[in-house]
């Protein structure tokens, strides 16, 4: 087993005062490496170029990506309405990111046969914007009367809203904007109304190509603060508390200039502990608890870059006195779940339903007498994202049930061993490492973890 500080894998990289610079944060030298398998650790990008190119994303996705999804959704019109302090979640993604801050802002798509018209109904003039939509800026009081107009002109079959759908991101129109529009619009085009859920799947799940290597600079970074998190750099057996390492990984988080969209959570299993469970799962530790020597120590953690989220769970044992390594039983658990993972990977083909991933993998894994727990689900815009999910409560990722090519996923799973070394106590080793399908299966952006980190 091999610590942090003596990853062979691992070399020193040529140009850490650069990232120093780019980042504003201090990391131990001996983090500065190149990795075999993705190359330098990632420069991020400065806010301004962030911008260029999300930008370049969004015309393609509004370029090209949108007309055939809408085809394939029966609709020919599609409205978001966006409220100043109540933005839509579809919002980010359909226009700069930027604030959009007025009171009541619409955007209307509307299919043209060969091409889409993107029209901005909007109180405040912002050139990036008009980079992507044709502007219409009536009066505050003239808003009703103008989109009448539109939609009048157009006359759609269906008007696509951002409402009826099982996740938050597909119910993003509310109860007062759904009341303007059916105000303004009169009764018939009322009867026109149709759930955008379906057409927010596709749209949520659908990768662009140029978006990768992004994510994985993103992915990167999480492996990189987990890995800083669970070792001595920041615990201290019998003094460091959950809530010190928690916050840590906030504070490096801020310090990046980039977000976190949960916060971090630990779970501690210890050798004659009964670890306390929240429905089907094991709960997390509260942040008054110390570390301590011989603790199993866990953490979830996603960070937020580019408008993508990832999500990352690992495992460290905390070294007793006079051990050089975890105990074998440990190590065992640890296969297992890297078992399960590779019974999933050998499963899942794009065009498969997540259901059908589920329903394979769990049956291989039975047979391999592998305890195993499998709730996978897409990633990509959001942390829980819409799309198939592998899960033994259904498919619960908000719509479509097929994995798209080029998709994301974040595998998470468990199992759980009976270990000798603890007098056959079981432990749960849960592992969660984002992926992305190709046309030979999912791939990691990261290797995932085979060994515990180890905290001396």
């Amino acid at each position: 087993m091999r610590t942090l500080r003596n990853i062979p894998t691992l070399k020193r990289s040529p140009v850490p005062s650069a990232i120093l610079i780019t980042i504003g944060i201090f990391i131990p030298s001996s983090l500065f490496a190149q990795s075999a398998d993705n190359g330098s650790i990632p420069k991020l990008l400065s806010q301004r170029e962030q911008m260029e190119v999300r930008e370049r994303w969004l015309m393609v996705r509004l370029g090209s990506k949108l007309l055939p999804m809408m085809k394939r959704h029966g609709i020919d019109m599609w409205i978001v309405v966006n409220e100043e302090f109540n933005s839509d979640p579809v919002t980010p993604y359909i226009t700069p990111p930027i604030p959009i801050v007025g009171r009541r802002d619409i955007f209307i798509f509307i299919d043209k046969g060969e091409r889409i018209e993107r029209i901005a109904m909007v109180r405040y003039d912002e050139e990036r914007l008009r980079k992507h939509y044709r502007f219409v800026m009536p009066a505050r009081d003239k808003f009703g009367e103008e989109l009448r107009k539109i939609v009048d002109e157009h006359k759609p079959k269906a008007i696509a809203l951002n409402i009826g759908g099982s996740r938050g991101q597909q119910s993003g129109l509310s109860h007062d904007s759904y009341r303007f529009l059916a105000e303004s619009l009169g009764a018939e085009n009322e009867k026109k109304f149709v759930s955008a859920a379906d057409l927010l799947t596709e749209f949520f799940d659908t990768r662009i190509p140029d978006e990768l290597e992004h994510y994985r600079n993103a992915v990167a970074v999480t492996d990189l603060l987990t890995r800083r998190a669970f070792s001595n750099e920041v615990i201290t057996p019998g003094k460091t508390t959950v809530g010190d390492v928690r916050f840590w990984l906030i504070e490096q988080v801020n310090k990046l200039g980039l977000s976190i969209w949960f916060q971090p959570d630990l779970r501690i299993q210890r050798q004659r502990t009964a670890t306390e469970t929240t429905g089907p799962f094991l709960s997390t530790a509260k942040e008054s608890e110390v570390i301590q020597r011989g603790d199993l120590i866990h953490v979830d953690f996603g960070l937020d870059y580019m408008g993508l989220s990832t999500d990352w769970q690992k495992h460290a044992y905390v070294l007793k006195e006079g051990e050089k390594d975890a105990p074998q039983g440990l190590k065992t658990a640890l296969k297992n779940t890297n078992r399960l993972q590779d019974i999933l990977f050998s499963v899942a083909r794009a065009g498969m339903t997540g259901t059908e991933v589920y329903e394979q993998t769990m049956a291989e894994a039975k047979k391999q007498g592998i305890e195993a727990m499998i709730y996978s689900h897409p990633i990509g815009t959001h942390g829980h994202g819409l799309g198939p999910s592998i899960d033994f409560r259904g498919n619960i990722g908000g719509g479509g049930n097929k994995i798209i090519p080029g998709s994301y996923m974040s595998i998470e799973l468990n199992t759980s061993t009976a270990v000798p070394d603890w007098n056959g106590q079981k432990v749960t080793i849960m592992a969660e490492d984002d992926a992305y399908m190709t046309e030979n299966g999912y791939k990691w952006f990261r290797p995932r973890q085979t060994e515990f980190y180890l905290i001396r």
